[in-house]
């Protein structure tokens, strides 16, 4: 029977969602909320918030929606997924409880620490001077500082000297930049080693991982410039080998779900690890409930089961008897973003190029509106041009030829997302 859906939030994960979501036989009308300019073209838009949980609870029960998809973290730190369960609405992500593990960095290193799941070093304070007495005692640098709360993936600060971490502290947990999210912080050791993020969907029982990807965080090429939400993502991540997989399923994934059964917090959804493969074996890095973004928009299309039925599962609790495969190929995911951002930039520009590019690559639309039937700008990540191809330098070159074919003013991407990926297997290679 065709279902009708709903899927809080309204970026390119989001967007990379819906397309999965719409391969499904069993999905019928489906809609996004608050949604954007793009997604107008794949689902029906309605302009609610997503962290206004009442609102969207009280538009889900009056379009008598099967099935809803909380793809956001905020909406799931505020128990979204616990307010359409008391209307029996059916909801793919963790409850409240559960969503700690992403809403609370003091709670999942502690969690870690308990269960005895591999970690950065760390401690964990709510008064200022006390942090840099402590950095300073360690002396080591550099030495990461992370608000405790969310931040839209903004609140780490790597800090190379006692200067840089006195105006961390500061900006975080003085001047409030990222308001209450700043009362407590983290200070962790600095880890070494390739970075690779793994999604993963549980039913609290199970976990069946995705493929595993690589983000490039920084602004500019090679690394350089501020920390972004994400200006691309590669699937698979080369250094990602089946023995480190192997070992992150018996070390870090299955000891994590097992320890929030043990703490009464059951994760369903789509739990995300992000790991360093250090020279000590795989750490966590950080946990996030949900999707990651960009990663959803090369692992989704990578992905040749049906979503709508695994997502089901987690609910369902029948996960084990689930079939979760992915494609041999690999992708590639190359962000378009306002130029200036992640600090200021304009938007509302005319977008040109995207049915272009949507000829030989999948345009997924994360800062974008529709005005007067032209696509403009309407954020700092605009869009996400995604590749898939047999090998992963054939999904580079792919993705870049695509999103060459677009443009607005005052465009800005990175030239060089891959590389790092394509140099490390050579050098493993050599």
């Amino acid at each position: 029977m065709a279902e009708k859906i709903l899927v809080v939030g309204g970026g390119g994960r989001e967007h990379a969602i819906i397309k999965a979501l719409k391969k499904s036989p069993d999905c019928g009308e489906i809609w996004c909320a608050p949604g954007n300019g793009g997604i107008s073209y794949d689902a029906k838009c309605k302009n609610i918030k997503a962290t206004d949980v009442d609102t969207m609870v009280g538009f889900a029960v009056e379009e008598k929606f099967d099935y809803v998809v909380v793809a956001q973290d905020d909406p799931l730190a505020l128990g979204m997924v616990d307010a359409l369960a008391k209307v029996g609405i059916p909801a793919f992500g963790p409850d409240k409880a559960a969503a700690r593990i992403e809403a609370s960095k003091v709670f999942s290193k502690d969690l870690m620490k308990k269960y005895g799941i591999p970690t950065a070093k760390y401690e964990t304070f709510d008064d200022p001077a006390k942090v840099m007495d402590y950095i300073r005692a360690e002396g080591k640098y550099p030495v990461v500082i992370k608000a405790d709360g969310l931040a839209l993936g903004k609140g780490v600060l790597i800090c190379e000297n006692e200067q840089q971490a006195a105006d961390g502290v500061k900006e975080i947990m003085l001047d409030k930049k990222f308001g209450a999210s700043g009362n407590h912080v983290v200070v962790e050791e600095f880890l070494t080693g390739p970075e690779v993020s793994v999604l993963s969907f549980t039913d609290g029982k199970v976990v069946k991982p995705m493929v595993s990807s690589m983000d490039h965080k920084r602004a500019n090429d090679h690394d350089t410039g501020l920390n972004t939400g994400g200006m691309g993502t590669i699937a698979p991540n080369p250094c990602y080998t089946p023995e480190l997989a192997q070992r992150c399923m018996d070390e870090i994934f299955l000891p994590t779900i097992a320890a929030m059964n043990a703490e009464g917090r059951t994760f369903t959804g789509c739990l995300y690890f992000g790991l360093m493969m250090t020279p000590k074996g795989p750490k966590v890095i950080e946990y996030n409930c949900r999707f990651g973004d960009p990663e959803t928009q090369v692992v989704l299309p990578l992905l040749k089961s049906d979503l709508l039925t695994i997502m089901r599962a987690t609910v369902d609790g029948t996960l084990a008897d689930t079939p979760v495969e992915f494609a041999s190929g690999a992708a590639c995911c190359v962000v378009l973003a306002s130029g200036g951002y992640p600090v200021s930039y304009k938007s509302g520009y005319p977008i040109s190029g995207l049915d272009e590019a949507g000829k030989t690559a999948t345009v997924f639309h994360a800062g974008t509106k529709l005005v007067d039937g032209q696509i403009v700008t309407a954020g700092g990540r605009v869009l996400g041009v995604t590749a898939t191809a047999d090998s992963l330098e054939a999904a580079i070159d792919k993705a870049y030829q695509a999103a060459d074919k677009i443009t607005f003013t005052d465009m800005h991407m990175r030239r060089d997302i891959g590389q790092r990926a394509l140099a490390s297997r050579k050098e493993s290679h050599s």
